[in-house]
């Protein structure tokens, strides 16, 4: 149990550093332009869909390992 536990625990951090990384380096710098006063508006509504769609699918990911990890460890 203890290794299914780690490897949950070691695939959730690994998650959330590269997905901040990815968020902070390469989402962040993001910027917009051509639609005059609502380009720093259009900028951040991308940024934040971007976000949400990346926390579902982490939050998908992390829902399927820990079944697959119970599942293994439940078996008789």
């Amino acid at each position: 149990m203890k290794i299914g536990l780690f490897g949950f625990v070691f695939v959730m951090w690994m998650l959330i550093i590269i997905g901040g990384g990815f968020l902070v380096m390469i989402i962040g710098p993001l910027s917009i332009s051509g639609y005059g006063e609502f380009d720093f508006f259009l900028a951040s509504i991308i940024k934040a869909i971007i976000a949400i769609i990346l926390v579902i699918i982490w939050i998908l990911i992390l829902s399927k390992l820990k079944n697959w990890i119970f599942k293994n460890e439940i078996k008789f």
